[in-house]
Formats: structure tokens, sequence, C-alpha cells
């Protein structure tokens, strides 16, 4: 099958990438520098030269506190750029695969968000994301978009290689632990992409690892798992004073995802442990 990737410069094409290779797709895969998706005729011409089967549409903004002051910027990337992919893949008839965000949701409920619940982001790059999302379903029925959650992996910046990087320099930590949510390692979303791409059950998913923590049950667990002896102690969003808000809570619910495939996502623990195993082997 021949798969365009947006964004493959990022964190989640990193693992995605190999994947699709390894299973025998044709990938064309497009950085920013290839192809901006803010430039709809840049991006047009890519898409019409090597007339994909499938768009994973992976490009993004997601400097979340710098969306807050550059909020044009965040829509027309997050927003427009996702229109501009969606008339593109519709113009060739190629299924598009979106990555959504937890962020589109207010952070206040009190059970794993479904698909159907309403929306109601409170940070710029919430709304850019659900804006974009919108565009999507507007423009092209062949969709499947999927929200996510916590990423990490291999090549980008991520919350355990932050907490790694410190407590192997001595630091000790503070970490919030008021915002609860699902760590989600790339290398298993990736194979869940390709699971819900093959299947082609059009329509929104929220893929993440299973079960639940705070980022300070995350940074515990990677420390006890290092045998890290530096510091660590809780403290609360407030008094971190970051410029867009965080939802407090944002866990989701995976059920359709797991209908519509077959598969479970593993536990967040057992990802994490699969993800030092690979950082140790690299070192």
């Amino acid at each position: 099958m021949k798969i365009l990737v947006t964004g493959a410069g990022g964190m989640l094409a990193t693992e995605l990438l190999p994947l699709l290779e390894d299973e025998g797709h044709e990938v064309l895969a497009l950085t920013r520098g290839d192809a901006d998706v803010s430039h709809a005729d840049s991006l047009k011409h890519s898409v019409h030269a090597f007339n994909p089967e499938w768009i994973f549409h992976l490009a993004a903004y997601t400097k979340v506190d710098d969306c807050e002051k550059e909020v044009d910027h965040a829509y027309l990337v997050n927003a427009i750029g996702s229109r501009h992919v969606a008339l593109a893949a519709a113009q060739c008839g190629a299924g598009l695969l979106a990555l959504s965000t937890d962020y589109v949701f207010p952070g206040d409920s009190k059970r794993p968000y479904r698909e159907y619940d309403a929306v109601g982001p409170r940070s710029v790059y919430g709304a850019s994301k659900w804006a974009g999302e919108q565009a999507i379903r507007e423009i092209h029925p062949k969709h499947l978009i999927v929200r996510t959650a916590w990423l990490y992996g291999r090549g980008g910046p991520n919350f355990i290689d932050t907490i790694l990087r410190r407590s192997r320099s001595g630091q000790d930590l503070k970490v919030v632990d008021d915002q609860r949510g699902t760590p989600t390692w790339t290398r298993d979303l990736s194979g869940a992409l390709l699971r819900l791409a093959m299947r082609a059950q059009y329509g929104t998913y929220h893929v993440t690892n299973s079960g639940d923590c705070t980022w300070f049950d995350l940074a515990r667990y990677v420390l006890d798992r290092t045998r890290s002896t530096v510091a660590l102690d809780r403290t609360d969003s407030a008094s971190l004073a970051r410029p867009a808000p965080r939802p407090s809570y944002s866990v989701l619910n995976l059920q359709m995802y797991e209908q519509a495939t077959g598969d479970r996502m593993p536990p967040w623990k057992d990802a994490v442990d699969r993800f030092l195993e690979t950082r140790t082997e690299s070192e």
C-alpha cells in the first residue's frame, strides 16, 4: 500500500516510518521542509505526484505554551494545515488518518472520555486541534481521527527522557500530582494506527496505552525502575504558572478502538518498561 506521512521529522514518525516499511508499504515521508502543510500548493503537488492510498497526517504545532502567544501560527498549522491535507486526500481519493489530542476536552470528567463526549478545549493548542478535527470531518468522509495523549519515544523531547536526564545529573525533582492521564509509547501507538488504517472503519478513535496515572506517578515509576536515588517531591499545576492550562483529567476510553481492531493496548507500566529497555540498549 502507498502511504504518505506528514510530520516525518517528528517523534511519532520515528517509530511509525520503520514499521510501515517493515510491513512492506511504499512510504513517502514528508518533513516540513519537503511540504509545509500550511502551504496548500506545495502539499497538493507532493500528494498528487505520489498518489497515495492513505495519508497519515502527523504534522502539528505541539508547543502547548507557545501556542498561547502564537495563536495565528497554531491555527495555521493545526487547523488550516489539516484542512489542506483533507482537501488533498479527498482530491486523490486517499484515506486520511490524522492525529489529535486529549486537550480537546476540558479535563473535568470523573471517568475516561469517550469519543462522543462534549469537547471544551481550554488552551489555544487544544482549540486549534479541535478546529483541525472539524475541518477534516467537513471535507473528507474517508477519515480516521485518532486522539492520543502524553506521548514519549525516540526522536523528540519527552517527559521520561527529561526525568532520566535530570536524575542522572543528580537533580532533585518536583513533579505535578494533579494532572491525570495515560503515558503512551509512540511504538505502541504506531502499531495501533496501522491496525486502524487496515480496517478502514472510518470515524474518531481514542488510542493510548491502557490505565492511568499522574505525572508524579510516572516520574516515581521511572525513578524506581532505574534505581535512581534522587529526591522526588509533589507539586501542583498552579505552582508552575505555565501559560497554557492543562486538563486535570484527560484519560481516554479505548473501547471503540478495541471493538474496531480486536486489539487491547498494553498497560502504561508495561510500555514504560519496554521503552526503558530500549534506552538501556542504546547507551
